[in-house]
């Protein structure tokens, strides 16, 4: 399924207007585009203004309304901006006395980067492809050489397309089925509309052909004469798939599928030996899956089955048998095949089970591979057509890893690419012999500064949540970490079923080499352990996941990690909203937090059907619209609702004005009312990226001097550092 498009829905967010910013003093000041010029004394505080709304007969007052543009996802309103940028001022003057702290973090964590990296080459057709970056480039360059043997060939440099730019991501990168053509899609603001071209690698030369505005891949079909593309609705949904004839004018192109529920999402892929254009629609909870010839895209289309709500399956195909992995009759989903003159009727391959969840599949020729977990851990298992019983786990010595396919971009192989990282061990690419059952390391993890993997040790544990389930926690720290209680970061996602994988991380040495231990939740809201452990913390089970992540930390200050107050905690999104809730619930365990770009005005967003991604949202949140239970339900943990008078941690707090995920005005609005209501005097500090969007800052060191101001924050305000 390497090829294949699996419909995503993201997350969305909130927005505000001259003279909108006034000084701690009380007093209306207006705040100019160069205000940061001189440094400012005090922190800025939002104007109130009255505004209110009704629903299911609750009155809510909402006083920084204001801070949404009603232009956006233009964002031009003169108060908006003047609040945003003396944010900003504020942040730049609170983290001046900490810049040698940054800059030091800065270089030790530039200096564990080998800037002249590059990535272990893969054969594709008659090339070997691979990227590599430039000393001191912020983005990568992209190659290709003949497998015989030859010179290596320039395909696409993105530091030559980001030039001049304060952002730049490499979206799409798909190299036709000849070879001859490479169709790419790059944003340059942090809004995530894209626009794709097409180089002529024969020549070098782009073609004409400009596609805007698009999300997704791009697909290529009809013999390399024609591309599958996802265009962006105003509202950023994309709703469509579209065929674009090389060559032909965009206005000619043909709608292929276009999807009429607008809280669903179209994308396309192709199957395993590149027969099928695959074109899949879907949200949080429910998908539907068409088939067509991708040499006659405009040709008839398979319905493989009608969409069920809540029944997820995606597919593949294998010489006329479709390969089905669902959820139809196991939480933990099965594997089932199908007949192409009868894709509806699926026979079991391989069974659902309680302890196995089966995340994913991909069909080889001789082989197919499946991917899941146990207990929480990544497997990985060979498999056979022509003898269901036999198959072949992929073993690794380490008690905490992650692990899963790499790069196979090739149908008929007998070696598997694979990745392999865990809390101590550097990232690593292997080849897997599948006839010997070798694993040949390829590459790890170079770290020029040096790194001593024997000085640090991981340990995964359980802790009991108030309910009686028990949360697992990976958790890293040095040897030598002075026994008894001492500082801890403690860090979650815990939503959309995504599991957080104990990964290694250059960056997160700067902390643990400075004595802290650092710690991952494994709370409800992802699926480390399975379909169910996501669904126990979504909809009317989404407390579940802040009560763990706070129970979490909780019992490891009983186990003696650590203690009150000594601990810091980050989250990112739907992680920031988590960040959001237990500073309300819980303040006083955390010494630092860090959220970054925030969903916090959950009500809100939920209620406003016309931002780009509220539809899709409601399986994953609830329908606070339609629902009178949803509402309160979500008002009773809304971060931004919840805010009350009393003492709140050190927070920072980080937007991007053009993220259409998290819009810039949820942490705006949230960090407005934090300031006029809590009851302390610690700092709160927010910082919005005028360039970016979801991500931040998109060059490999930019982000990364970011990554060091967080940690300079949490470092001295735990006091491990004073950071002058």
């Amino acid at each position: 399924m390497s090829k294949l498009f699996t419909a995503a829905i993201a997350l969305t967010a909130l927005s505000l207007p001259v003279g909108a910013v006034a000084q701690s003093n009380g007093a209306d000041t207006s705040v100019s585009d160069n205000s940061s010029e001189q440094a400012p004394t005090s922190p800025p505080v939002a104007e109130r203004r009255d505004y209110s709304f009704t629903t299911h007969g609750i009155t809510l007052s909402d006083p920084y309304h204001w801070l949404k543009d009603p232009s956006y996802p233009t964002v031009d309103d003169e108060d908006v901006l003047a609040y945003v940028k003396a944010e900003n001022a504020w942040f730049e003057a609170q983290m001046a006395p900490h810049k040698q702290l940054v800059d030091t973090l800065f270089e030790e964590m530039k200096g564990r980067i080998k800037e002249d990296d590059s990535t272990v080459p893969q054969k594709d057709g008659d090339w070997l492809y691979w990227s590599e970056f430039e000393e001191g480039k912020e983005y990568r360059l992209h190659y290709r050489k003949p497998v015989g043997g030859g010179e290596a060939q320039l395909l696409l440099d993105e530091n030559q397309l980001a030039e001049g730019k304060d952002y730049f991501r490499l979206g799409s990168f798909s190299i036709s089925k000849s070879g001859r053509f490479l169709a790419y899609s790059a944003d340059d603001n942090g809004s995530e509309r894209y626009t794709a071209r097409i180089k002529d690698l024969a020549t070098g030369e782009l073609l004409p052909d400009e596609l805007t505005n698009l999300r997704g891949g791009l697909t290529w079909v009809a013999n390399d004469s024609a591309l599958v593309y996802g265009p962006s609705t105003e509202e950023w949904r994309t709703l469509e798939a579209k065929l674009h004839v090389i060559g032909m004018p965009v206005a000619s192109d043909v709608t292929l599928y276009k999807e009429a529920d607008e809280s669903f999402s179209v994308g396309t892929g192709l199957s395993a030996q590149e027969d099928w254009l695959i074109i899949a629609t879907g949200d949080n909870e429910t998908s539907e899956i068409r088939l067509v010839s991708a040499d006659n895209p405009t040709g008839e289309q398979i319905l493989v089955k009608p969409r069920q709500k809540g029944v997820e399956y995606d597919v593949d195909v294998r010489d006329g048998t479709l390969f089905v992995h669902t959820n139809d009759d196991h939480i933990n989903f099965r594997l089932a095949t199908a007949p192409l003159a009868n894709p509806g009727e699926w026979e079991t391959l391989i069974g659902g089970a309680d302890e196995f969840y089966l995340t994913d599949f991909e069909l080889f020729k001789d082989f197919y591979v499946t991917e899941g977990r146990e207990n929480g851990l990544d497997q990985v298992e060979i498999r056979y057509y022509d003898d269901p019983e036999h198959s072949t786990y992929i073993d690794f010595p380490e008690a905490s890893y992650t692990t899963g396919l790499s790069n196979n971009p090739e149908y008929d192989v007998q070696k598997l690419r694979l990745s392999y990282q865990s809390m101590v061990t550097p990232g690593s690419v292997y080849d897997y012999d599948v006839k010997t059952g070798a694993l040949e390391l390829l590459k790890q993890q170079e770290i020029p500064s040096g790194y001593d993997a024997t000085l640090y040790k991981t340990e995964r544990l359980t802790i009991t949540a108030r309910d009686g389930t028990q949360v697992p926690v990976s958790v890293v720290m040095r040897k030598d970490r002075p026994a008894g209680a001492g500082p801890l970061h403690l860090y979650a996602y815990g939503a959309y079923g995504y599991a957080v994988p104990p990964g290694f991380s250059t960056s997160r040495l700067s902390l643990v080499d400075r004595g802290m231990a650092y710690a991952i939740a494994h709370i409800r809201g992802g699926d480390d352990l399975g379909r169910r452990w996501y669904l126990q913390g979504k909809l009317n089970e989404r407390t579940n996941t802040f009560e763990d992540f706070v129970d979490v930390a909780k019992g490891l200050i009983d186990a003696g990690y650590t203690s009150k107050g000594q601990i810091s905690a980050s989250g990112g999104s739907a992680g920031g909203e988590l960040m959001g809730v237990v500073v309300n619930t819980d303040p006083d365990l955390w010494g630092a937090v860090v959220a970054d770009v925030p969903f916090v005005d959950v009500l809100n967003t939920m209620l406003d059907k016309d931002l780009p991604l509220t539809p899709g949202e409601w399986p994953e949140w609830g329908n606070p619209i339609e629902s009178k239970q949803a509402f309160a339900y979500m008002l009773s943990y809304s971060p931004y609702d919840q805010v009350v008078a009393q003492d709140y941690p050190p927070l920072m707090v980080t937007a991007g004005l053009n993220d259409p995920r998290v819009t810039y005005w949820e942490p705006a609005k949230w960090v407005a009312k934090l300031r006029a209501t809590k009851t302390d005097n610690n700092t709160l500090l927010l910082k919005t990226n005028m360039g970016a969007g979801h991500g931040g800052k998109s060059g490999r060191f930019a982000s990364l001097y970011e990554t060091a101001e967080e940690f300079a924050f949490i470092l001295t305000q735990l006091g491990v550092v004073e950071g002058e």
